[in-house]
C-alpha cells in the first residue's frame, strides 16, 4: 500500500456482546474517560511525549484515529494532532459543559470519547485535536493494527505512519 492508497475500515459499531467484552477490559480511568466523557489530568498522559512513527487507535474498538506524523507539541498537557487518520473515523458533538462551547470528538465506530478539537492549531489545518492518552493505543509503524472486533484486513495488518 502506498501513502496515497485510501484504506477502508468497517465503521459498523460493535455488537452488544463485543461492546460488553471490550468495556470489561477497561481500567477505571479508561472507563471514566471513554464511556463517561471524562478528561485525564494534564501533563500526565503516557502519549504526551511519544514521538515514534505509528498509528494511534481507539482504545476501546481499535479503529485508527491519528497518524503519529500529525502529532505536535501544543503545550496544553494533552497529546495534540493537526488532523485525523480519516475524517470519517471521528464524529463531532457540541459540548457546552463547564460554561464553554466546545467540539467534542468521539470514535465514529464505537462512540467512545477521545477529547476535543479546537480552531487554534498550526498550519496546514489550523486545527488542534486535543486527545486523552487513555483514549488511545499506540501502534508503532510496521506493527499490526489491533483487530479487536475480528473484522480482518486492514485491521490486523501493519501500517506505516
Amino acid at each position: 500500500m502506498t501513502d496515497t492508497t485510501p484504506i477502508q475500515f468497517d465503521l459498523t459499531p460493535p455488537t452488544d456482546d463485543q461492546r460488553r467484552e471490550l468495556e470489561a477490559a477497561l481500567t477505571d480511568e479508561e472507563r471514566h474517560v471513554l464511556l463517561e466523557h471524562g478528561t485525564e489530568a494534564p501533563f500526565c498522559g503516557v502519549f504526551l511525549d511519544e514521538k515514534r512513527p505509528g498509528v494511534y487507535t481507539c482504545r476501546l474498538c481499535g479503529l485508527p484515529l491519528f497518524n503519529g506524523g500529525q502529532k505536535f507539541e501544543s503545550g496544553t498537557g494533552w497529546p495534540s494532532f493537526t488532523s485525523p487518520f480519516a475524517e470519517d473515523h471521528l464524529t463531532t458533538i457540541r459540548d457546552d459543559s463547564y460554561g464553554m462551547i466546545r467540539t467534542e470528538i468521539v470514535c465514529a465506530r464505537c462512540g467512545s470519547h477521545q477529547g476535543h478539537v479546537f480552531p487554534d492549531g498550526p498550519p496546514p489545518t489550523g486545527e488542534r485535536y486535543c486527545i486523552n492518552s487513555v483514549s488511545l493505543e499506540f501502534i508503532p509503524a510496521g506493527e499490526p493494527l489491533p483487530d479487536k472486533l475480528g473484522r480482518g484486513a486492514p485491521e490486523g495488518q501493519p501500517l506505516g505512519g
